[in-house]
């Protein structure tokens, strides 16, 4: 529906005409009729009698819409709409296009027999519409008959070949003059040396508008702030653009988020850089020497900086820092990652926030923390809300709630289908009391040196799959690319876990591997009681949603080095020992079942139950953590058992003699 707010067409179009013959040069060469406006300081032309719209509307035999009948009453015409439309028409111009141009057969080759109603009336639009443009540059306006809505405006659409876009849609002939007079000033926004300084009373207001849209973000008020940089950025004003990226980045948008007019500046370069070439180094089909395009009036140092930032960014080893009481939380908050405990970062980060100091007065919020490796998956949109509406910077405000935690707090969401359905099979150890990076010794054999990432390649394979030193912390895919890569020796026999690491809640650290190799019952060997020396230690493998074979479900504990009780499920039979407590009695969870994945929840529910552990969602599935390679989880092959060892060489070297 059309704003039903009356609209003065006559100051309108008034301070339009002022502000355009006020930029003008005095040197600049002119047409007579530009001369004469700018000395007229008007761009209209007089006004539309009733009978010159009445006679109009008679020769076109349609009543024209409001909009444009009120703008007609005020200047039966226009000059300069806009940047590309030098002449607009009046009663005695406006004319049915008619396909005039041939446009409406050059959008039909588009069409096949899959097109839309909707697409096949835009086709049309060339033959049913109103033409209003006299003069442009190859520039098109017209309003659409058919296009109406409930007050009985016309919506206008604009189109330039030039553009390589679809056309515009306006909501009506007003809509369409005012999207017209934004154009004009972001084209005259940004002047050449010896042009006249363009202020005026509509460049005043937008830019107190910004002023207080800046102190408005920083008092946690983000929408309005957001709602007024946004109509500063619609007439080019200087810095709006950069404003409002800081709070877009935040909800999670990085389209077209360039920081425009601060990313360049030394003070937010440490801030907003890591942010851009981030997101330019998520899309590798990019050449790096676009990366300069985007730092257009950047000093040498300030590109360096940026190219420096893009190696770090890539590799991983890019690390956020800030000052003050921030930046100490901030040192917190990445211990508290690495470990798994992203929901106990992100609060680390919220208590500290009214504390953040910008880097100058154009910094709305903390954002480099989004391109630090550990840190940036912390974000969501939801975070982005929260930190956004908190008060900082200095400002006063109202406290916003709390977002919920990401992580569940139990192991049940393990049995939930994931997006890609990818997780069906899954592994993990729990060991009591102990420290996450304690876990490579309990579960390796060796306490080699090396890791699997950086380990040499003519190192022996075995010494660095018993390594007890973790991986740096990464997401588990890469964690598995990298391992991949350096492997040297694969059997069939061996099934050593590439696992993650942290801490599983309260008193508990866990090992998890969520790609295993295929489940063998006869072979497997659990780590549980190898890893239980002087504590407890708790074994789960389930497949009940595997894709391949039949579904099994594994559970093992042991204590001070000895296996209490175990249960292995698989092809309809359960095979178990010890004394298993009666909440995980495997014939609870499977008695008449039609479907073994059934069980998953209720398993998982109840291990979580029994020993008061949990696993950290968003870590495992969009985190980084530290990683090790297990000892092997099967036994070697007894005699007359068959097996195949595949051992690949660098290129250069040969196996040894013998």
């Amino acid at each position: 529906m059309t704003d039903s707010t009356a609209f003065d067409w006559r100051t309108f179009l008034l301070r339009w005409s002022e502000e355009w013959a006020d930029s003008l040069p005095d040197d600049e060469a002119r047409g007579e009729a530009d001369e004469a406006a700018r000395r007229t300081r008007r761009l209209g032309f007089p006004p539309a009698s009733a009978e010159r719209i009445a006679a109009m509307e008679e020769r076109l035999g349609r009543r024209m819409p409001p909009s444009y009948r009120e703008f007609l009453e005020v200047s039966d015409g226009w000059r300069h709409a806009g940047g590309f439309v030098t002449l607009l028409a009046g009663t005695g111009d406006a004319r049915w296009h008619t396909n005039e141009s041939g446009l409406a057969d050059e959008f039909e080759e588009y069409l096949d027999e899959d097109s839309s109603p909707e697409e096949r009336r835009a086709a049309d639009l060339w033959r049913r519409a109103l033409q209003l443009d006299l003069e442009s540059d190859v520039t098109y306006v017209l309003m659409d008959p058919e296009d109406v809505d409930e007050d009985g405006e016309w919506a206008v659409y604009t189109w330039a070949s030039w553009r390589a876009e679809p056309p515009e849609r306006h909501a009506n002939f007003r809509e369409f003059m005012r999207a017209m007079h934004r154009e004009f000033h972001r084209l005259r926004a940004h002047r050449s040396d010896g042009e006249p300084v363009f202020a005026n009373d509509t460049t005043r207001r937008l830019d107190a508008l910004m002023e207080e849209a800046r102190l408005e973000a920083l008092r946690g008020g983000w929408e309005r702030a957001a709602k007024d940089l946004d109509e500063a950025k619609g007439y080019g004003r200087a810095r709006s653009a950069g404003l409002g990226d800081q709070i877009r980045r935040l909800l999670g948008r990085t389209y077209m988020v360039y920081f425009d007019g601060l990313v360049t500046d030394p003070r937010y370069a440490p801030e907003l850089l890591p942010l851009l070439v981030a997101e330019h180094a998520a899309h590798s089909y990019r050449d790096d020497s676009t990366l300069v395009f985007q730092l257009r009036g950047a000093d040498d140092d300030l590109v360096s900086l940026a190219y420096a930032t893009l190696g770090q960014v890539r590799d991983g080893t890019y690390r956020y820092t800030a000052a003050g009481p921030f930046g100490e939380a901030v040192e917190r908050a990445r211990e508290l990652t690495r470990w798994g405990d992203t929901d106990g970062a992100w609060r680390t980060l919220m208590a500290a926030l009214p504390l953040w100091e910008p880097l100058g007065p154009d910094h709305l919020a903390p954002l480099g923390w989004v391109a630090d490796p550990a840190l940036g998956p912390l974000l969501t949109p939801e975070r982005g809300r929260e930190l956004l509406s908190t008060p900082r910077g200095g400002q006063a405000g109202e406290t916003p709630r709390p977002t919920a935690g990401l992580d569940p707090g139990d192991l049940a969401w393990l049995a939930e289908q994931d997006p890609g359905n990818n997780r069906t099979s899954y592994r993990f150890v729990l060991v009591e009391g102990a420290e996450p990076q304690e876990l490579p010794a309990r579960l390796t054999d060796g306490n080699a040196d090396e890791t699997d990432a950086d380990a040499d390649t003519d190192t022996d394979t075995d010494e660095i799959a018993h390594s007890t030193v973790l991986n740096e912390p990464m997401t588990f895919w890469e964690a598995r690319r990298r391992s991949a890569h350096s492997r040297r020796e694969f059997s069939s026999y061996d099934d050593r876990a590439l696992m993650a690491v942290g801490r599983a809640g309260t008193g508990w650290s866990f090992a998890f591997d969520g790609d295993p190799a295929p489940f063998d019952r006869l072979r497997l060997v659990s780590p549980a009681a190898s890893a239980s020396a002087g504590t407890r230690t708790v074994v789960v493998w389930s497949g009940l949603r595997s894709q391949h074979g039949k579904p099994f479900f594994h559970l093992s504990v042991a204590q001070d080095g000895a296996e209490q009780y175990a249960f292995t499920y698989t092809d309809g039979e359960i095979q178990q020992s010890g004394e298993i407590p009666q909440a995980l009695a495997p014939s609870r969870f499977f008695g008449d079942l039609d479907d073994a994945a059934e069980a998953e929840r209720p398993l998982l529910e109840a291990v979580s139950e029994e020993f008061g552990a949990s696993l950290p969602r968003h870590a495992l599935m969009k985190g980084r953590l530290h990683t090790f390679t297990t000892r092997s989880w099967t036994r070697p092959p007894k005699d007359g058992e068959g097996y195949l060892v595949i051992r690949m060489h660098p290129p250069g070297t040969r196996p040894a003699e013998g």
